[in-house]
C-alpha cells in the first residue's frame, strides 16, 4: 500500500497541474480583454472552452477519489485548518462538487462567456441592448443548469452559483443583511441630502489628461505595495484583476479625461485584489494553502485600499502635493478629499460614491436571482432595471449603456457574484477597524505615506491563510467578532462627518 505521504504527493502535484491548465485559460483571457483582434473571439472561444474541460475533466478524474480515500483518517489531515489537512478536506468538497457539472457544460460555458464578453463591449458601445439579448439568454440558460446542478438539497438554483463565489452563503441571510444595511444607509443619505454643507466639486469638472492619470495611478498602485515585479497595470472596458501565477498579478484600469475618480480608485481597488493574490503563498499555489478563500474576502481587500485608505483625509493629505503637481492644481487635501467622498445617487456602479454603492447591488442582486429563477425574463430586463433605479437608488437610466448595459459581469457568467461586493464593504471597515487598533491608529502613518504595516498586518491575518479557515471564521479570528454592519457604518458617520454636517 502507498504511503499516506506519496498519496498526497500525488494528490498535490494532480491539483498544481490543474492549476496551471487553469492559469493558462485565465491567460488567454486576459489577452481576450486587452489586445486581442475583435474578429478573432470565435477561435479564442474553442481556446478557452478547450482548456476548461481539460481542467475540469483533471478536477474530476476517479483517481482524485482514490487518492482521497487512501487519505482517509491520516493523522497528518486531522487538523482541517492545516496545510495538509485542508488540502485534503477542501480537495474532497471541490471534488465532489465539480463532479456534478458535466464537462460538456463547462466548455459550454468556458466559451459562451468569451462571446458573450465580446458581444457585451460592441452593444455597450452602440448602446444596444438587443444586440446583447441572444448572448445573455444563453448565458442565464447554462448558469440555470448549472445551478440546479451545483445546489445542495433546500438550495435554489441561484444559491448553487452564490456557493461558487461564497461558500456557504444562503439568499434569506444576505437579504435580511442587505435590508438592515439599506435603512442605515437611507437615513445617512436623508441627513446629507438635508446638510446645510454641501459639496463644492468644480475641481472634478475639469479636464484631466489620460497620461497624467496613468502616471499617477501607477505612483498610487506601488506606493500602497502592489508588486510590479510580479504583476502590471494595463488597460481595459472594464477594470479587473487577474493571477496568471504566483508572480504574475494582472490588474487593468480604465482611463476617462472627465472623470478623475474612476481610475484612481479603480486603480487603488483592482490593486488590493493584487496585493492579496500576491501575498497568498507561492508554495501552494492552486490549492487551497495558496488560494484566496472568498470573493467577499477578496473584495474586502479591494475596497480596503479604495475606500478605507483611499478616501481618507489622510491618504490625501500625503498626496495632494503629488496630485496637484501631476495636473497643475492647487487645491488643499480638503478639498481633495471633500470632492472624492461627495455624496450623489448616480447611475454607475463603479462610479458610484461610498453611501450609495450598495444600492446599486441590492439592485442586481434582486434582479440576477428573477432571472435565474426565471421570474424575469430578458425582455423585460431594461425595464425592470430602470424601474429598480429610479425607486431605490433615485436615478432614470437614459440609456442602456449608462443602465442594463454597464457591467460586464452577466455576460462572464458571473451570477451570484454581485452580492459579495457589499459583503466585501461589510468586512473590510471591520478588518480596518482591527488594524486600526492593533497598529496604534493608521491615519498618522497613512499620512506619511506608511503603508507597509496596514499590508503587512493584511498578509498575517488574512493573506497567508487562504483557504484554511472560511470567510466567517477568518473574521472571527482576527477580529474577534462576527461580522456586522455597524463597523462600516460608523466609519461612513465618521467621514462624512468631515465633508457635511450630520445629525
Amino acid at each position: 500500500m502507498t504511503a499516506p505521504t506519496q498519496t498526497f504527493a500525488s494528490l498535490r502535484d494532480h491539483l498544481h497541474q490543474c492549476a496551471l491548465i487553469a492559469s493558462a485559460a485565465e491567460l488567454l483571457q486576459w489577452d481576450e480583454r486587452t489586445m486581442m483582434p475583435t474578429q478573432a473571439s470565435e477561435f479564442r472561444a474553442e481556446q478557452v472552452a478547450y482548456l476548461s474541460g481539460r481542467a475540469h475533466a483533471m478536477r474530476t478524474d476517479s483517481q482524485l477519489a482514490r487518492w482521497l480515500d487512501e487519505l482517509e483518517g491520516w493523522e497528518a489531515a486531522a487538523d482541517p485548518h492545516s496545510d495538509i489537512g485542508a488540502t485534503v478536506a477542501l480537495a474532497r468538497k471541490d471534488y465532489e462538487k465539480q463532479r456534478r457539472l458535466p464537462g460538456e457544460l463547462v466548455e459550454s460555458i468556458a466559451a459562451a462567456t468569451v462571446r458573450g464578453q465580446g458581444c457585451w463591449d460592441t452593444a455597450r458601445r452602440n448602446d444596444d441592448y438587443a444586440q446583447f439579448q441572444p448572448a445573455l439568454d444563453e448565458m442565464i440558460s447554462l448558469q440555470r443548469r448549472a445551478g440546479e446542478l451545483l445546489a445542495d438539497p433546500g438550495q435554489s438554483a441561484y444559491e448553487g452559483l452564490l456557493d461558487q463565489y461564497e461558500p456557504g452563503a444562503r439568499v434569506q441571510d444576505l437579504a435580511s443583511v442587505f435590508a438592515g444595511l439599506r435603512d442605515e444607509l437611507v437615513q445617512l443619505l436623508s441627513e446629507i441630502t438635508v446638510s446645510a454643507r454641501q459639496v463644492d466639486d468644480r475641481l472634478l469638472k475639469q479636464k484631466y489628461s489620460v497620461d497624467g492619470q496613468r502616471q499617477l495611478s501607477t505612483e498610487l498602485a506601488k506606493a500602497v505595495g502592489f508588486d510590479f515585479q510580479r504583476g502590471r497595470l494595463d488597460e481595459t472596458s472594464h477594470p479587473f484583476c487577474t493571477s496568471l501565477g504566483p508572480s504574475d498579478c494582472r490588474i487593468l484600469t480604465r482611463y476617462d479625461e472627465d472623470w478623475l475618480p474612476g481610475s484612481l480608485f479603480g486603480t487603488l481597488h483592482e490593486a488590493g485584489h493584487g496585493m492579496y493574490e500576491q501575498g497568498l503563498r507561492p508554495d501552494w499555489y492552486g490549492l487551497p494553502p495558496g488560494t484566496f478563500v472568498s470573493l467577499g474576502i477578496h473584495e474586502s481587500q479591494s475596497r480596503l485600499w479604495e475606500n478605507l485608505v483611499g478616501r481618507s483625509l489622510a491618504f490625501w493629505k500625503h498626496f495632494t502635493p503629488q496630485i496637484n503637481e501631476t495636473f497643475s492644481q492647487t487645491a488643499t487635501p480638503e478639498q481633495w478629499h471633500a470632492c472624492f467622498n461627495r455624496v450623489q445617487p448616480s447611475l454607475i456602479r463603479v462610479e458610484a460614491d461610498e453611501a450609495t454603492y450598495n444600492l446599486h447591488i441590492i439592485v442586481r442582486f434582486e434582479l440576477e436571482q428573477a432571472l435565474i429563477s426565471g421570474e424575469l425574463s430578458t425582455n423585460d430586463l431594461p425595464f425592470a432595471w430602470n424601474e429598480r433605479y429610479t425607486s431605490v437608488i433615485g436615478v432614470s437610466p437614459p440609456s442602456a449603456a449608462n443602465g442594463v448595459l454597464q457591467d460586464v459581469h452577466w455576460s462572464a457568467g458571473l451570477f451570484g457574484y454581485f452580492p459579495t461586493y457589499t459583503l466585501g464593504n461589510l468586512i473590510a471597515a471591520q478588518l480596518y477597524e482591527s488594524a486600526d487598533e492593533a497598529l496604534g491608529g493608521l491615519d498618522a502613518q497613512i499620512e506619511q505615506g506608511d503603508f507597509a504595516p496596514l499590508l503587512g498586518w493584511l498578509r498575517e491575518n488574512v493573506h497567508t491563510h487562504g483557504r484554511k479557515f472560511t470567510a466567517d471564521e477568518l473574521v472571527q479570528n482576527t477580529t474577534g467578532k462576527p461580522l456586522s454592519a455597524q463597523p462600516l457604518i460608523a466609519s461612513l458617520r465618521r467621514r462624512y462627518a468631515m465633508v457635511y454636517d450630520l445629525a
